[in-house]
């Protein structure tokens, strides 16, 4: 792939990112007025109690769309508009949030894969920007650095692609679980599905965005 091409698809990507970030924030606040029977919180505990879960705890988290699982310590963090609402939003999220702590307790193979490479994407992503920079900058008197800072920057693309089917699968569950259980129905269950399929283009983008910019540097590299 050529530079230019490398660049046009870069800011494709860019334009693209910014605008399925105001399409999710349009979908949430659309689906956050659609009631449900339940908070976020009390769909999250349901859902680890009926699959056995018993060492995770709920908690709340300042933000918006701040919500996430932390296999560190066992928590799902829902951000305070998803924790106590009562919206199709909020259990689309605290389900997909569980779901993660379902894969985790059922060692879904990408998880464990993706939790193998975290301490390697930490050390890459905290010195990865420097090691690129450092590496343009010799390219020419010292080109093995810039290869070297590609290494780095390869691992944490790598990562971005390794969570897409980690996000999918999370999904997934949370769409078959909400259905099985009565929590939505034939008017509820596509909200949940638009929601967190807007949620999911996000980490498309930003694992395509992540591969150009590798590609990127290569070119660089190559073309020294």
């Amino acid at each position: 792939m050529s530079t230019s091409a490398i660049w046009i698809l870069m800011i494709a990507v860019m334009i693209l990112s910014f605008i399925i970030q105001q399409r999710l924030q349009s979908k949430f606040a659309k689906y956050s007025k659609v009631p449900a029977a339940y908070t976020g919180a009390e769909i999250a505990e349901l859902m680890l109690r009926q699959n056995g879960i018993t060492d995770v705890k709920v908690i709340s988290t300042k933000g918006q769309l701040t919500d996430h699982y932390n296999p560190a310590d066992k928590t799902i963090n829902l951000s305070e508009g998803v924790f106590a609402s009562r919206s199709v939003a909020a259990i689309a999220v605290a389900a997909h949030e569980t779901g993660h702590a379902l894969q985790h307790a059922q060692g879904y193979a990408p998880v464990k894969l993706r939790s193998a490479l975290v301490p390697f994407v930490s050390f890459a992503s905290s010195i990865v920007q420097w090691v690129l920079l450092a590496g343009v900058i010799f390219v020419t008197a010292f080109p093995a650095l810039l290869w070297a800072g590609i290494a780095l920057f390869a691992v944490t693309t790598l990562f971005s692609f390794v969570t897409l089917p980690v996000e999918v699968d999370a999904s997934r569950r949370a769409v078959d679980w909400l259905e099985a259980q009565g929590v939505t129905n034939i008017e509820t269950r596509p909200m949940v599905e638009d929601a967190l399929h807007w949620a999911a283009y996000t980490y498309v983008v930003a694992a395509i965005g992540s591969l150009a910019t590798l590609l990127y540097y290569i070119g660089i590299a190559r073309n020294r």
